[in-house]
């Protein structure tokens, strides 16, 4: 259960530090987590990215204060962290729906956005299908791209599918895709592990290198653009995601959180994780989701 404690002191924490110029990199630091895996965590346990949390529950407390007290907008909207009254109306206002001005009008409804208590609720008659895989080292081949912590979960932002999309209409996964023989043109979506202090991390789309890869010259497809992805060995915990769409990657993930680590005995390890979308997969599988553990 050390991910839903970590979380909880997580939001422990943006509690009694709400007031503060926080991010989530600071409650990171707090909870002696990298930035990387504490944000994903926290996203896919609770929902929602750690700094919307903190901007929602400043804008919900900022709401009650206009509310309650006869304090001049302006002066609240400086307390809650914004830097001009135009920003703060602007999120104020996509927020609660009103700007701040007409919050106090008697007939004004309000946004109220509650501290987060994070519990595990156990539900039975329900199947979470895995598989324990233990890996060789292994290298892939890919176009890779930085992308910031704040995107993981975050449903209106779609770069990923964005970097996807591109190299489809561009044409640049097939040059490492026609390296692999028929039957066997697997294509794999790499996620790095997580760097110190870093606010990026790496997503590479490629395919893997082993005997039945086409011989190429590194030198070259390096000028072109793609690199070379060296993951160690290590054990994966192995999910279907079931769905149409990538919405079921976020799905899978956050079973991974809720479900699987507090009663498998499992810790996540810092080292690439990845999506494996098959050439020839069964009807209804979007990919594979792999995901590198350790035993505790």
């Amino acid at each position: 259960m050390e991910w839903i404690a970590a979380v909880q002191q997580a939001i422990t924490y943006i509690e009694e530090h709400l007031m503060e110029e926080i991010n989530y990199e600071d409650v990171a630091k707090h909870v002696g987590i990298s930035g990387y895996e504490f944000h994903r965590a926290f996203s896919f346990l609770t929902g929602i990215t750690a700094n919307a949390y903190i901007r929602n529950r400043r804008l919900s407390l900022a709401g009650r204060e206009i509310v309650e007290t006869s304090v001049k907008i302006t002066d609240i909207a400086v307390k809650y962290g914004y830097e001009t009254p135009e920003s703060f109306t602007k999120a104020f206002t996509r927020f609660h729906g009103i700007a701040p001005k007409f919050a106090r009008k008697k007939s004004a409804k309000l946004v109220l956005f509650n501290p987060l208590i994070i519990k595990i609720t156990v539900e039975g008659g329900k199947s979470m299908d895995y598989r324990i895989v233990k890996t060789k080292e292994q290298k892939f081949i890919a176009l890779a791209r930085s992308f910031k912590n704040e995107i993981i979960n975050d449903g209106d932002n779609h770069d990923i599918p964005g970097f996807w999309e591109e190299c489809h209409n561009n044409n640049l996964i097939e040059p490492v895709r026609s390296l692999r023989p028929e039957g066997k043109r697997d294509l794999y979506g790499l996620c790095s592990p997580a760097k110190e202090g870093a606010d990026t991390f790496e997503y590479g789309i490629g395919v893997l290198i082993d005997k039945d890869t086409q011989k190429f010259d590194s030198g070259e497809m390096e000028k072109a653009g793609y690199s070379i992805w060296d993951v160690k060995p290590g054990t994966y915990v192995v999910f279907d995601c079931i769905g149409e769409d990538g919405g079921c990657i976020g799905d899978t993930w956050s079973k991974f959180y809720k479900e699987f680590l507090p009663q498998m005995g499992y810790v996540p390890e810092a080292e690439t994780d990845y999506e494996v979308y098959l050439e020839k997969g069964r009807k209804g599988l979007f990919c594979e989701l792999w995901i590198p553990v350790r035993k505790k």
